[in-house]
């Protein structure tokens, strides 16, 4: 009886300990489960699909810059515009539209009347309220049929202004001769002209560019243009920028919000990706997905200059060696140049004070003398201002660079001069654009 008591007490520990561990299996389940469905729905699952085969995007991370999406840096390769355009006849100006001398404007004229039924020759057309104008437009994708867009008028003749005008119907045609676009309506010039000035002679006034106008909403789409979504397994996503480094970054970034292999970048601009197999019912939604997935682009560094307008761009990631800068402006002035010349005279006493030449002064003159500043040539003087020798350390930021050539004391324009020169001396490392 001992013995089976003391068997009895390990069976009943044993069988204490296996349900404890029992226990303890299960409560680690229930926890790992909870964190996988905790994770699952933070990140959302595809329409059809588990957790464990496709997770919803939700972001690349990685990086501390400038993160952005992808819709803001790529398009997809059939996501592009086409340009539309025409020609037109835009009528109810004040008096401001093409001279009689046009004969564009008279020739489109007598057409439209010819088929509206009305037989007029081009010689008996003298309205000064018509102005031929060429329409352009550009049919974004996914365009369809009564969409309307915008349109741009423009004059082709010596219009003085478009304001106050009426765009007939024209027809807009592409590059292959097929008409997509029909477009009429009011135009809306940003602009105008007063008085007979601007072209006209005489005083005016003229504020902008009243021969450009733009008629909003005035196109209506007519004939849409055949779109394919990829070839069904692939899409390529085209970027606004070509880098190899942000072609990378997007590839990476699909990859990790969906799986590996995912994207492919071909070059520095083209990321080809495969659409997963839960998405090829539904491939738009995949689409909408890699949109908002977000990346840090790469970088450039670039000075862009324009001359005209004495702009400087400089972006933040220059690098200046260190140079030593010294910068002055010369200026040259241009005068005239006198001599003086000593002159006698007389004036005549009683008279009007005039002076007359010694040979024909009478007795009753009073000799005068004086000097005269005569013109006998220009005077060149050339001067230019100190300007002392300056060291632009290298700099590791953008702040720093500026700060640096603030120091110099130059002007936008001097800068432009300046960083050409430092361009030229190989101690800036970055590319110039000059435009």
């Amino acid at each position: 009886m001992p013995g089976r008591s003391k068997r009895s007490g390990y069976r009943l520990e044993g069988w204490l300990l296996l349900t404890a561990r029992l226990a303890l299996i299960g409560l680690m389940s229930v926890v790992l489960a909870g964190s996988a469905a905790e994770k699952v729905m933070a990140a959302g699952t595809a329409p059809g699909t588990s957790g464990a085969d496709v997770l919803m995007p939700s972001g690349s991370g990685g990086g501390t810059g400038l993160v952005v999406r992808v819709k803001d840096v790529a398009r997809l390769v059939t996501s592009r515009t086409n340009q539309v355009m025409g020609i037109g006849l835009v009528v109810g100006l004040a008096g401001t539209g093409d001279s009689a001398s046009n004969g564009l404007t008279a020739r489109l004229a007598a057409n439209l009347l010819d088929r509206l039924g009305v037989a007029l020759s081009e010689s008996q057309l003298r309205a000064r309220n018509v102005a031929a104008v060429m329409v352009t437009a550009e049919l974004p994708p996914f365009a369809r049929s009564g969409d309307r867009i915008d349109v741009t008028v423009s004059s082709l003749g010596d219009a003085r202004s478009l304001q106050g005008g009426v765009l007939l119907q024209t027809p807009l045609t592409g590059a292959d001769g097929e008409v997509y676009v029909v477009a009429q309506g009011s135009v809306s010039v940003g602009g105008f002209t007063a008085g007979v000035g601007a072209g006209g002679g005489g005083a005016g006034q003229q504020k902008n560019h009243p021969t450009v106008g733009r008629v909003p909403g005035g196109g209506l789409v007519e004939r849409e243009i055949p779109f394919t979504l990829g070839d069904g397994r692939q899409l390529e996503w085209v970027l606004y920028s070509p880098d190899f480094g942000t072609a990378s970054r997007l590839a990476s970034s699909i990859n990790r919000a969906f799986r590996p292999g995912t994207a492919l970048a071909q070059d520095a601009a083209t990321v080809r990706v495969t659409i997963p197999e839960p998405f090829l019912s539904d491939p738009v939604a995949f689409v909408a997905m890699v949109e908002e997935l977000t990346l840090e682009p790469a970088r450039s560094a670039q000075v862009v200059i324009n001359e005209r307008t004495g702009t400087v761009v400089i972006g933040a990631d220059v690098r200046v060696a260190p140079v030593a800068v010294a910068h002055g402006n010369l200026r040259v002035s241009i005068e005239p140049r006198y001599v003086e010349v000593p002159i006698t005279g007389v004036a005549v006493t009683g008279g009007s004070g005039s002076t007359t030449p010694e040979s024909t002064a009478t007795a009753a003159a009073v000799q005068v003398t004086g000097t005269a500043n005569i013109p006998v040539g220009e005077r060149v003087q050339v001067s230019e201002e100190k300007g002392s020798l300056q060291l632009v350390e290298g700099r590791t930021s953008l702040a720093e660079l500026v700060a640096s050539l603030n120091a110099l004391g130059a002007t936008p324009r001097d800068l432009i001069a300046i960083l050409q020169a430092i361009k030229a001396a190989g101690a800036l490392y970055g590319e110039l654009v000059v435009e």
